[in-house]
């Protein structure tokens, strides 16, 4: 039974016909309402799917992305009766994110409309239709399922219905909360590093490649395999400052040294296309001397041993000493770093390696001893974190995993209310199909009726 009906095409589903230089004759093989669904709509998805080595013999891949096409347009039908539409300024943001994200795969903007024989306006053109009927089927789709949700008994009867044997494992989880310190006196080695770049930046200007030096130098281990290019982004996809000093570069030109939050860098521009840049760089971070680490090992030490002896308890330990800003304002409480979620239970494949590896060993209500680890930007930091609670790992149950099972109860019944929808909606609609897909074995009977 099919579970996704909103159909999530890919950019290079939709155009893969421009980059394999194959040309279709536009022929309608459907109408379903007011909606039509043309040849190359199927073949295209079929030629990607196969490149993608989907496995599907061809005339049942073709069958299933022509029904998926036919559910969709019931969905867009449905829509046009009921006068609903999306708002531009959201299919326009969602657009050009994506259209950056296709172009820094491709390399630039030519490189994309060579790849897919269209121009640029062309390629918006066709990703801009794909976005708004997406969001328009899911808006559809909220329409139907409005009001919908699951009592507790719907739950467990949800539940019941899962063979024993295919429970899912879920994996052992914490609630963490950590203090984290800088080391002091960091301007010796700062001052250091910023030597060392200014060697390599004199090197470079007396004919040296740039390129050669990254992969020789360079601690960003992303780009210093590429000789320290970043491929193209945007001004919001680097930190404020590197933007600033990449803007304003001429083409080969290299800049001064750059401070941000991940290190210190000297810059170099590749290229420009339109509101995206090309660079490359090279990264140095500030050495951490055995005084540094002593002197963070120790601070720590004294605080642990504040709260182990209740003169202080961990959240305003965390509060008044962490150098975290995320976690200091809430007591220290860790939290996942994916913004969609923002929960605190976390499975140890969520966490740090380091913390990782300490975590696992702790008992509830421990407080670890000190240790060295990197935040998100990759800078070094020293820690100390409580382990607050835990569960472990076991197969999924009510008593411990309600709220997923909830959840996967309300999609399964949203599931089902779709499925109805369709069947019902097919009988009420006018729908006229190609000779040619009338051998299809849909999973719906009623196209052909």
């Amino acid at each position: 039974m099919k579970k996704n009906i909103i159909l999530s095409f890919a950019l290079a589903v939709m155009l893969v016909y421009g980059a394999a230089g194959q040309q279709v004759v536009e022929s309608v093989v459907a109408v379903v309402g007011n909606e039509v669904i043309y040849l190359s709509d199927i073949e295209g998805q079929v030629v990607q799917l196969k490149a993608e080595r989907d496995p599907t013999p061809v005339d049942q891949l073709r069958c299933r992305i022509f029904e998926d096409q036919l559910v969709q347009k019931l969905f867009l039908d449905q829509a046009r009766i009921d006068s609903i539409e999306v708002s531009t300024e959201t299919v326009e943001s969602d657009l050009n994110g994506r259209l950056t994200d296709y172009i820094r795969r491709a390399g630039s903007e030519q490189a994309l409309e060579n790849y897919f024989n269209k121009s640029m306006a062309e390629i918006r053109k066709d990703l801009r239709e794909m976005l708004t009927n997406q969001y328009i089927v899911q808006e559809t789709q909220g329409t139907i399922a409005k009001g919908l949700a699951v009592t507790p008994e719907e739950v467990k009867k949800y539940y019941n219905t899962i063979p024993r044997d295919s429970l899912p494992l879920v994996p052992r989880k914490v609630q963490l909360s950590i203090i984290t310190i800088e080391p002091p006196d960091m301007d010796a080695s700062k001052a250091e590093v910023r030597q060392r770049l200014l060697d390599l930046r004199s090197r470079i200007i007396n004919g040296e490649s740039f390129s050669t030096l990254a992969i020789l130098y360079s601690e960003d281990p992303g780009s210093a395999p590429r000789g320290g290019e970043l491929g193209f982004n945007t001004r919001g996809e680097l930190a404020k400052p590197y933007a600033e000093a990449a803007w304003s570069l001429k083409q080969g030109a290299v800049s001064k040294i750059v401070e941000s939050e991940f290190g210190f860098h000297i810059i170099q521009l590749v290229e420009r296309k339109g509101d995206m840049v090309n660079s490359r760089h090279i990264l140095m971070k500030p050495k951490l001397s055995a005084e540094q680490t002593e002197w963070a090992i120790l601070r720590l030490d004294s605080i642990a041993n504040l709260v182990r002896s209740d003169s202080l308890s961990f959240t305003m330990a965390a509060m008044r000493y962490s150098f975290d800003k995320a976690t200091r304002a809430n007591g220290g409480k860790m939290v996942s770093e994916n913004p969609a979620e923002r929960v605190n239970w976390l499975t140890l494949d969520e966490l740090p390696r380091e913390i990782n590896l300490v975590v696992r060993n702790m008992k509830l209500g421990e407080i670890s001893d000190p240790f060295r680890t990197t935040d998100s930007k990759g800078n070094n930091i020293f820690c100390i974190v409580r382990l607050d609670q835990e569960i472990a790992a076991h197969r999924i149950n009510m008593q411990d995993d309600y709220n997923y099972l909830s959840d996967a109860a309300l999609r399964d019944k949203q599931s089902r209310k779709y499925e109805e929808w369709i069947v019902d909606k097919i009988r009420r609609t006018y729908i006229r199909i190609s000779d040619d897909f009338r051998g299809c074995n849909f999973h719906y009977t009623g196209w052909l009726e």
